[in-house]
């Protein structure tokens, strides 16, 4: 599936379409369906978790003391430009389309 047609389901409120994106923007580096850490931490539970805080993986110093709760708004922010939100985290990976942000979040929120 290309990318910019799951952000059209996601518009139609296609709770799957979050689900793709995840697989596909996000799956290379996080885990969802395991709490198995990969290059990035897994992302189960992440909303109403304090960043920085699963066991076993070395998150950036900056990310670790950021003192974020991670929540719709939160994850917003930080998915449009990690950097500009945590100087010195090690996530790159930016989310342009407002669309797409949503549906990954409304999937993580189910996790």
């Amino acid at each position: 599936m290309v990318v910019g047609a799951a952000a059209a389901n996601a518009q139609e409120g296609d709770g799957s379409a979050g689900q793709r994106l995840f697989q596909q923007r996000c799956g290379t580096c996080h885990q969802i369906a395991t709490p198995r850490n990969g290059i990035g931490p897994n992302l189960q539970g992440v909303v109403g978790r304090a960043a920085g805080s699963v066991e076993g993986f070395n998150y950036s110093p900056s990310l670790r003391n950021s003192g974020i709760t991670w929540g719709p708004e939160t994850l917003e922010t930080f998915l449009v430009n990690p950097g500009a939100m945590v100087r010195g985290t090690r996530m790159t990976q930016r989310f342009n389309k407002a669309d797409e942000r949503d549906a990954i979040i409304k999937f993580l929120a189910t996790r």
